[in-house]
């Protein structure tokens, strides 16, 4: 840990490093328990159905 901050733009890339991941790990995992709350009700699950009912349609 103290040779991470040691020196300010050490500090300063470990800052921005751990924000970046901790924002790519939260997105995910927010992602992840909206798409299993709503599974089955957003257009991405729902897309497939609608695509075959034109089709059929002409």
């Amino acid at each position: 840990y103290s040779f991470l901050v040691r020196r300010n733009y050490m500090f300063l890339g470990v800052i921005f490093a751990g924000a970046f991941g901790f924002e790519m790990a939260f997105d995910n995992a927010s992602d992840k328990i909206w798409d299993g709350l709503n599974k089955g009700r957003q257009w991405k699950d729902i897309r497939a159905k609608y695509i075959q009912s034109e089709d059929d349609d002409e």
